[in-house]
């Protein structure tokens, strides 16, 4: 043809959605490094050519810290909405501030002067329901209906929250983040950072933990911090345009939600580090600890707790430290509805179950000082003995601790069974909290169990050493810290960041040692039952493609044993360089439902060219057919530079060589699996082509890798859903 030299490629200009990634689908880190690579090219050196074009570098170099800074900042403030938002409605449940409703009981009794220290949780302007509407305090006809209003007000809130996720938002339920490390990972679920997503979770998740359900909002703020870093993302073209960018915001919003949801910014970066960020490069670093300081910074200016610190359960001690196939599943509303009020009828009579967990792990958290009112701080006093208040020696335990022990005891085994069945509705709900309940629950049963056999029997050998008659040796609200910590650990396998967390919520840094001791020894007995932490086996009843760096393959495979087509199947569908027909392409991605294909030199060769994805083709396509003349159904593709030769008659190419891959990863056939698998994690790739001598033998893409693994492990392959 005359005019083959000049046919436009008019792939020199970007046009709409190219790049993108279809749903459930995962990205291309190679791609998205190499893409983001040209970009930072491109702009250094436009930025020599006029100062106008230096100043749009400089901004693009600053986008980043704006984006953190902003995340911290929307994160910190809805995290401090969120807490006094339900320390009001959970006080709601039980009566009302006359001066102003919106007031909590704390709240309320801060503005009263009537307010003695004795009772400091009673005054005048807060009434409890029987004393509103019937004028009556005390006796049964009261109780019974305190009871009855705080069971009506649990059942709304859930009702509310289980209705506006399901109508609204299916993606607010869960804790979130088991999506969030497979989104990290680089698996696409479009919707599930959404602005909807964010605002019916914020709602519902003010609702769930006001209803007095067993879960926390630690998990879900994660979640809402992801949510805040994907709006913000989309704000700027540098990471609105790559995903692989995009997810280095994320794994900083992560860290931001654990901060604020903790009061825990170094914790938080480490979390996101060790727990959730599948790629965590240096600048992100810097970035997530950036981003957690604001959030921190903000979230300490709503001072939503009224202490000026961020969490509930700062202490100070004063010693040195010495379900998916369930029939009830299939009816969300109504399982919300059920375990609402078992909760609520079964959680009202014991004081440790009634109050919110977070006022539980608090009290339970406490040293018992002189000043404690606390039924766990009702020990026999010895007025012959005189000592500084901080220095209160072990004591024996009065009436009031014998019945918080058993109160605790019925309290723990309530709270284990409830939170089976709890996490995992379509709520919002979050696992830290009731884990870190539990664990506090039979830390401090324990503690005080040490405590008064150190009390009785301080001569015993194993206390003879550092428990004197009449000094403090035993702290059980150290034990119940430990408990904690020991329990969430074992839930998570969180080990570094569980440790730096749990300093930082409570304010015992000098208490690590014995927290280092009970991460590391829940870690490993959790691990004797099962390798999985709660996440991972969310990830895997989920069924998401998520190849997690902490599992070992350690099988003598290869990579022909997994590569596709195996033997008796169809051969591999490929595309040719220069041969096909636009419809030939067409037909073959209307047959076929793979993410992408080979581009051999021709089918007698099978010699390998590069690989072209498929969504890119359909776009590809659809553009030349509406912005280049002449290309038809019997237009020739042609991958290479230069046109093929062609009749004189036929209709114009279409040229697609910048659709095309030219540097694929490939492995030989040979490859031990080993060393694919550690490929496909390090990489990130979703998939990689088997040659021989350059000669296209077979594919080998993400879901293969899972599949096969699955196998060697004896479990079901087909348990990978997602492609």
């Amino acid at each position: 043809m005359s005019v083959s030299g000049n046919l436009m490629d008019f792939l020199d200009e970007p046009f709409p959605d190219v790049g993108t990634y279809e749903d459930f689908h995962t990205i291309d880190w190679l791609r998205e490094k190499s893409r983001d690579t040209d970009r930072h090219r491109k702009i250094t050196s436009k930025s020599k050519e006029s100062v106008w074009e230096f100043i749009k570098g400089l901004l693009d170099a600053w986008s980043g810290w704006v984006v953190m800074l902003l995340i911290g900042l929307l994160a910190g403030t809805l995290a401090g909405v969120i807490d006094l938002a339900v320390d009001w409605m959970t006080d709601l449940k039980e009566g009302i501030c006359l001066s102003a409703f919106w007031y909590s009981h704390e709240q309320c009794c801060w503005t009263s002067t009537e307010t003695t220290f004795e009772d400091r949780d009673k005054c005048p302007l807060w009434q409890k329901w029987s004393e509103l509407l019937v004028n009556q305090s005390e006796g049964a006809s009261a109780y019974i209906l305190n009871y009855l209003l705080y069971i009506l007000w649990a059942l709304l809130f859930a009702f509310l929250a289980v209705s506006l996720v399901r109508v609204f938002a299916p993606y607010a339920c869960g804790s979130g983040i088991p999506e969030i490390k497979t989104i990290l990972s680089g698996f696409i679920i479009r919707g599930y950072l959404g602005k909807w997503t964010l605002l019916i979770k914020t709602v519902t998740l003010v609702l769930v933990v006001s209803s007095g359900l067993s879960l926390g909002k630690e998990g879900p703020l994660v979640h809402v911090a992801c949510c805040c870093g994907n709006f913000f993302s989309s704000l700027f073209s540098k990471y609105s345009k790559n995903e692989g960018k995009r997810r280095e915001v994320l794994s900083a919003a992560a860290a931001a939600g654990v901060s604020v949801a903790f009061g825990a910014p170094i914790g938080g970066v480490l979390f996101s580090l060790e727990e959730v960020s599948y790629y965590f490069p240096l600048k992100t670093l810097w970035r997530s600890f950036f981003a957690a300081l604001v959030a921190a910074f903000t979230l300490r200016s709503i001072n939503p707790f009224g202490n000026s610190r961020l969490v509930l359960f700062y202490v100070e001690y004063h010693t040195p430290w010495r379900r998916k196939t369930t029939k009830l599943g299939k009816y969300p509303v109504l399982e919300v509805i059920v375990v609402t009020a078992i909760t609520a009828i079964i959680a009202y009579p014991n004081p440790y179950t009634r109050q919110s967990t977070s006022e539980l792990i608090s009290e339970l958290f406490n040293d018992c000082g002189a000043l404690e009112s606390s039924q766990l701080c009702d020990y026999i006093n010895d007025p012959n003995m005189t000592r500084p208040v901080d220095d209160i020696p072990d004591r024996p335990a009065g009436r009031g601790v014998y019945t918080a022990m058993w109160q605790l005891a019925l309290a723990l085994i309530f709270k284990i069974v409830i939170t089976i069945f709890t996490f995992g509705m379509k709520i919002p709900s979050g696992l830290f909290i009731p884990s870190m309940a539990v664990g506090a629950m039979a830390g401090r049963m324990v503690g005080i169990g040490v405590e008064q056999l150190a009390y009785h029997h301080h001569d015993w050998i194993i206390f003879r050493n550092w428990c004197r008659p009449g000094a403090d040796c035993v702290t059980p609200g150290l034990y119940a810290m430990v408990g904690a910590a020991a329990c969430l650990g074992g839930v998570t396998r969180m080990t570094v960041s569980l440790v730096v967390i749990m300093f930082e919520l409570t304010g015992g840094l000098e208490y690590i040692v014995p927290l280092m001791a009970a991460a590391v020894t829940s870690k490993w007995v959790a691990d004797a039952f099962g390798k999985e932490g709660i996440y991972e086996a969310h990830i895997h009843l989920n069924g998401y493609p998520f190849l997690d760096v902490k599992d070992e393959f350690t099988h003598r495979t290869l990579a022909t044993d997994v590569m596709r087509p195996r033997r008796g199947e169809p051969p591999l569908s490929v595309l040719t360089q220069d041969s096909m027909t636009v419809e030939d392409v067409e037909t073959l991605i209307k047959e076929t439902d793979y993410n992408g294909f080979p581009v051999v030199v021709s089918r007698d060769s099978e010699r390998l060219i590069g690989f072209a994805q498929r969504r890119e083709l359909i776009l590809a396509i659809k553009n030349a057919r509406q912005r280049q003349e002449g290309i038809v159904s019997n237009s020739i593709m042609y991958f290479t530079e230069e046109p093929p030769e062609l009749p004189a008659n036929s209709p114009q190419p279409l040229k697609l060589r910048r659709v095309l891959n030219l540097s694929p990863f490939t492995v030989t056939d040979h490859t031990p699996m080993e060393t694919v698998v550690d490929i496909f994690r390090k990489l990130g790739l979703r998939q990689c082509l088997v040659t021989r001598s350059g000669r296209l033998l077979g594919i080998i893409t993400k879901k293969d890798v899972l599949r096969h693994m699955a196998q060697m492990a004896n479990q079901d392959p087909e348990s990978i859903m997602f492609n």
